[in-house]
């Protein structure tokens, strides 16, 4: 099973960049990770659905066939840890892919947040597009290594 981190927006700082990396490199083999980055629709008098749309179609590209799809959005479940290795475990057993949605500057196409298998929200608090992608890269790795008994994680 592979972990695709598709979001869209443009060139992240360096540090971004690197701290996913560290993240991915450490997922095991069988539960590789990689993160895509989807080119934002250019704003000029576009309308939010416009935008949206053009997205959409950008994101249905680069999507994994037939993968299990997961959106980022703030009126999604607030998981612990725990809860997110739970959820992966059964992500897991499940077998398909897993393609991880974080939308641009307008959000996600409503139709996705239709269509998806789960919904997350990574914080109540309104993070940098780069920030959520690190934060989403370290949390999975997080919850692979609660599902190791490796030490990176604690409780208590």
């Amino acid at each position: 099973m592979k972990l695709a981190i598709l979001a869209v927006g443009h060139r992240q700082p360096d540090w971004v960049g690197e701290g996913c990396a560290e993240y991915l490199k450490r997922m095991p083999r069988e539960l590789a990770a990689s993160v895509t980055e989807i080119k934002p629709e250019p704003r000029g008098s576009k309308t939010r659905e416009q935008l949206l749309t053009a997205e959409k179609a950008r994101i249905r590209d680069a999507l994994p066939a037939s993968c299990r799809l997961v959106v980022l959005d703030e009126k999604g479940d607030d998981l612990t840890t725990l809860q997110l290795a739970k959820r992966l475990e059964v992500w897991m057993q499940d077998g398909r892919d897993v393609a991880l949605l974080i939308g641009g500057a307008d959000g996600l196409d409503e139709e996705f947040k239709r269509q998806a298998d789960d919904r997350l929200r990574l914080s109540s608090l309104t993070l940098p597009h780069g920030m959520a992608r690190l934060l989403l890269c370290e949390q999975l790795y997080r919850a692979v290594s609660v599902l190791k008994n490796h030490p990176y994680h604690r409780e208590g």
